[in-house]
């Protein structure tokens, strides 16, 4: 599978990478092992000695190195080979390394070339590095299908009525027309559903609402798979100021071509002070997704197989405005960046 190459895609939380042991990850179809260094600054290289192709991840982290579990071998954070216990060390021990770069919470990771690997090409979560813990969570998993899949997803939200209609659903969105903005650096999508009741999500966590509320929800696609989702409620009529808003990140980093890493976060502006809300409100968004979401992408993909999208003649209707500019768009970058002039 064709990826976009020369981006940043986020690796893992930063709490997940120690200088232990190094973590594991495949990313674009690559073993890629990551870890700290004593500077606490985070490095990545290929997961796989050269020697007999043992991961290097089952190795340990010493003196800012990562020793082979299986000869030995030891390798720094630019993939240099730097100990060979059975002889000289050679160039051609050396293994690919990728910059990484620490940012609102996350490790993110450049898989193309390593001299444009620029930290201001990171887009801007920087919402979640300032959110107080009792107004934070995050997660992350590894799920069955296709990142675009779950892009989808995220860029359509009519399926809220219908997927998840004891919970998000319920709230008018289906009748409401997306109103989609490109510019060069995003896709922006936005719904505004006017004096409707509030979802029973709503419902249920709050006991005291107004008997009708205007709600909006919008997102913001970055290439190629990193999406900020802003949700807010108000009293029908009440300015968007007044409005109760939670501000989520929905991050997928391709796996392989069928399946995906997906990273989410979410922070809000209501009652931050609350921890026991927050446990709530995250133990909620986890069961929605791995009981509803999650299922349903992955039978999406298995109803796909290996068929590319377009090939399948999908369906298109008004509701599908973003979900569509943004596989053009990615496909367009991809193209562009790989050289292929159709």
């Amino acid at each position: 599978m064709k990826y976009l190459r020369n981006t940043w895609y986020v690796a893992a939380w930063s709490d997940e990478i120690s200088g232990d042991r190094p973590l594991a990850r495949t990313l674009l179809d690559t073993p890629v092992a990551l870890y700290r260094r004593s500077d606490n600054t985070t490095a990545a290289i290929l997961d796989r000695c050269p020697h007999r192709f043992a991961p290097l991840s089952a190795g340990c982290v010493k003196d800012n190195q990562v020793f082979c579990a299986y000869h030995g071998l030891g390798f720094d954070g630019t993939g240099t080979c730097t100990h060979n216990p059975h002889g000289p060390i050679r160039r051609s021990m050396d293994i690919p390394s990728y910059r990484t770069h620490e940012a609102h919470r996350a490790v993110w990771i450049w898989m193309g070339e390593q001299q444009q690997a620029d930290p201001a090409l990171i887009p801007d979560l920087s919402y979640l590095a300032g959110a107080p813990e009792t107004a934070f969570s995050k997660g992350n998993m590894v799920a069955q299908g296709n990142y675009e899949i779950f892009v989808d997803n995220i860029l359509d939200l009519s399926h809220t009525d219908y997927l998840h209609p004891t919970t998000l659903g319920g709230a008018g969105i289906t009748g409401t027309k997306p109103e989609v903005h490109e510019t060069d650096d995003f896709v922006d999508v936005t719904w505004f559903v006017p004096n409707q009741s509030p979802s029973p999500l709503l419902k249920s966590l709050f006991a005291e609402l107004p008997e009708k509320t205007d709600t909006f929800q919008r997102v913001r696609w970055y290439a190629p798979g990193v999406m900020r989702l802003v949700a807010g409620s108000m009293a029908a009529g009440a300015p968007e100021a007044e409005a109760m808003a939670n501000f989520n990140a929905h991050i997928l980093t391709p796996e392989t071509a069928t399946s995906s890493h997906y990273f989410y976060a979410a922070t809000r502006n209501f009652r931050v002070e609350d921890g026991e809300l927050n446990q709530q409100i995250a133990a909620t968004r986890e069961h929605i997704f791995g009981t509803e979401d999650k299922p349903m992408i992955e039978a999406i993909q298995n109803r796909m197989g290996d068929a590319e999208f377009w090939s399948l003649n999908p369906l298109l209707f008004s509701i599908d405005a973003a979900p569509v500019r943004v596989r053009r768009r990615l496909q367009r970058l991809i193209d562009a960046e790989q050289g292929d002039p159709c």
